[in-house]
């Protein structure tokens, strides 16, 4: 498991860097004192953790961290702070943890630990995702890929819903959400085996944590880094396309 610490304080950094190599297996790979330049690093490298203060230079750690969540494969992030009044807005971004400062050895050691079980967690989900054969569904959940109609699920009703009806679904920890222009649904499975049964050619997995109608798309805005962001017809939402699927992404457009 690898980590950086963006931290611009030498003192700090360097305790955290001595606690994080006593107590976890976790290696600190880079540090780094200033955004930017993190946003740099990130565009050609990949990192598991990142211990992330939030004042900093260049790019404060909030603005930093809500960058990076919009990232196709997102590092674990802990903020490492002397701020109390932030914790809101870290975890809205869905940050693992939020450490102040100073820093309390035990209180590191148990979070390390945590963050290494969550990341063992993670992977073996994954590989197993990604290699079992097509088990069938539940009932009452997502019918053949193959027809136009689609269960939905709704305070415990099925609703049959034409897929066209349907703008776009978002991975929301264990589940996956899926509006319409009026309806939000919650399905019980990852947005990987709920875009398996959605027709291939109306359907893109633009980001990790999205996957869009393309026939439901008003506009496409020029966004950071090369990227998009994604308007809907009928709806406010702003649906991101990652680095990663750029690419295909203008292909499928003709841009």
């Amino acid at each position: 498991m690898r980590a950086i610490i963006v931290e611009d304080e030498i003192p700090a950094r360097e305790e955290l860097e001595y606690l994080v190599e006593s107590y976890s297996e976790i290696e600190v790979t880079h540090s780094f004192d200033d955004g930017l330049d993190v946003l740099k690093f990130l565009q050609e490298q990949e990192t598991d953790v990142i211990f992330l203060d939030i004042n900093i230079p260049s790019l404060d750690g909030i603005l930093l961290a809500s960058t990076i969540s919009k990232f196709t494969k997102r590092p674990y992030i802990v903020f490492t702070t002397a701020y109390k009044e932030h914790a809101a807005r870290a975890f809205e971004l869905e940050a693992f943890d939020y450490v102040l400062k100073p820093y309390d050895e035990k209180r590191i050691a148990a979070m390390l630990s945590r963050l290494e079980a969550a990341y063992q967690r993670d992977q073996t989900e994954a590989n197993i995702l990604d290699n079992r054969p097509n088990a069938p569904l539940q009932e009452g959940e997502v019918h053949a890929k193959s027809s136009n109609r689609i269960n939905l699920k709704k305070n415990d009703k099925i609703i049959v819903t034409d897929v066209n009806d349907i703008y776009y679904a978002e991975a929301s920890e264990k589940v996956t959400l899926v509006y319409t222009m009026n309806e939000e649904y919650t399905m019980q499975m990852s947005i990987t085996e709920f875009q398996a049964h959605l027709p291939e050619d109306m359907f893109f997995r633009c980001h990790r944590s999205f996957t869009v109608n393309l026939t439901k798309i008003h506009e496409i805005v020029p966004w950071f880094n090369q990227t998009y962001l994604l308007r809907l017809k009928d709806l406010k939402a702003e649906i991101p396309v990652s680095r990663s699927k750029v690419k295909a992404f203008r292909q499928i457009m003709q841009l």
